[in-house]
């Protein structure tokens, strides 16, 4: 694929951006009235936490394969054969009964969002020129707040009135989207297909279409990135799990508030993205991995204020705070990504980047789960909210070392060209006449998590 001086491509950005925006609404609905479904059915911590653990297993399990794959194939094969493939599956998980049947079938859902969410996270930089980067970024950030906010809403409302069949059969057809974006796209990345015109080349990439030997332990600053925002969620990441129980029984909210106060957290992202993408066209690298630390700190101490609550109706101001922190997070990590790693590597980052974040989440799900059979929710929301603020503090002075270090090999990769950024901005690449790349993107992102997904 050739990289020349053409504009971005605005029209494809705000495409995938509808299409992830509609499919992540159809993953909420579906992962709120299956939630509510437990709850009502008298199950337990572990159960709600089991579920989510089959959404998240695959994207932890199979990053490296997933990763590769994004790389070395067509992104419009990818995208139209994960989207059918998922709105069959999804339509089974309407007429199951067994609960069995229904992990196994969630677990089959989390292997497709495996490939199609670093599938798109690698297609947008390639959409646009690197000054508009941060403007598509947070386009696509609210497209999937929006389609997170609507999501809860419509399975509080729907799950009283049908129960799960419904929402679980429109789930299914929001995955239609993904085959649409495939098919309609004029961006393509991965496997052997025509050059195609697409915006200049991002600050800091590959553009001799080499691997270059990048890996994530070489980059102090990603590596600092992925590690502190996987343990800050492993902190954290419990609520998804004691949530509902606080909600419904520790606060006696109905499922429809239970609904609202989760449409909270994504109508916060909303204004903290646009926001993130104004501060971050004069951020450089040292900045964005302070935004992300600062954020984290943000979503954690909202966490702790949230277990002091005395009415469900409460969480929903903290909620809009911590969603705006969060979605501001979610574009300095994109930016962040985006520069330091050369794009033929970059559906493998995105990926081993999800596996981390989804790491992080699992332990959340269990401990969250574990302790609600001893524990009130109250007092683990509150543990969890410490606890996050501790995991900032701890990765204050680890930052701050990773910040003055540059990535092994810097030196070498330069030799090469490789245009790796270094600590403080991302290096610009060598003039080329026709630079080219070589041949080869919020499961349901834990609120919270450090993740532009559902």
């Amino acid at each position: 694929m050739s990289f020349t001086t053409e504009a971005s491509r605005w029209p494809d950005v705000w495409l995938a951006a509808t299409a992830r925006g509609t499919t992540i609404c159809g993953d909420f609905l579906a992962a709120t009235a299956l939630a509510l479904a437990l709850q009502g059915a008298g199950a337990g911590g572990l159960a709600v936490s089991g579920l989510l653990l089959a959404a998240t297993l695959p994207l932890v399990v199979l990053a490296p394969l997933t990763g590769r794959l994004v790389d070395r194939v067509d992104s419009r094969t990818l995208l139209v054969t994960v989207g059918l493939a998922q709105a069959v599956i999804c339509t089974l998980l309407a007429v199951a009964e067994h609960p069995i049947v229904v992990v196994s079938l969630v677990a089959l859902l989390a292997c497709g969002l495996a490939v199609s969410q670093p599938c798109l996270a690698a297609l947008l930089p390639v959409m646009v020129r690197p000054a508009d980067l941060p403007r598509a970024s947070a386009i696509s950030q609210n497209a999937v707040s929006l389609g997170a906010l609507g999501g809860p809403v419509l399975a509080g409302l729907l799950v009283g009135q049908f129960g799960t069949r419904v929402p679980l059969l429109l789930d299914a057809a929001t995955y239609l989207a993904l085959v649409v974006a495939g098919l309609l796209l004029r961006t393509r990345r991965g496997g052997r297909q025509p050059a195609t015109a697409a915006p200049g080349p991002v600050r800091g990439e590959d553009h001799r279409g080499t691997d270059l030997g990048w890996r994530l332990r070489r980059d102090p600053l990603m590596l600092v990135m992925v590690a502190s925002t996987a343990v800050v969620i492993a902190a954290i990441g419990g609520i998804n799990v004691i949530e509902v129980f606080f909600i419904r029984e520790t606060l006696h909210g109905s499922a429809t508030t239970y609904g609202l106060v989760g449409a909270a957290w994504m109508a916060g992202m909303l204004p903290g993205s646009w926001l993130a993408a104004r501060l971050a066209r004069r951020f450089d690298d040292a900045a964005l991995i302070r935004g992300v630390l600062v954020s984290l700190a943000v979503c954690s101490l909202l966490v702790l204020l949230a277990a002091g609550v005395p009415s469900a109706g409460l969480l929903v101001p903290l909620w809009l705070v911590a969603g705006a922190a969060n979605g501001g997070e979610n574009v300095f990590a994109n930016l962040l990504t985006t520069r330091r790693v050369p794009e033929a590597m970059r559906g493998r980052a995105y990926a081993s980047y999800g596996a981390a974040v989804q790491g992080g989440s699992m332990a959340g799900y269990l401990v969250g789960g574990a302790l609600l059979t001893a524990v009130s929710p109250r007092p683990l929301i509150a543990g969890a909210g410490v606890a996050g603020l501790l995991v900032v503090l701890v990765f204050v002075p680890v930052v701050a070392r990773a910040v003055r270090r540059p990535p092994s090999g810097e030196a070498d990769g330069r030799h090469r060209g490789a245009g790796l950024a270094t600590s403080g901005r991302p290096a610009e690449p060598e003039p080329e006449a026709a630079d080219t790349v070589g041949s080869w993107l919020s499961a349901s992102h834990a609120r919270g998590s450090g993740t532009s997904s559902s």
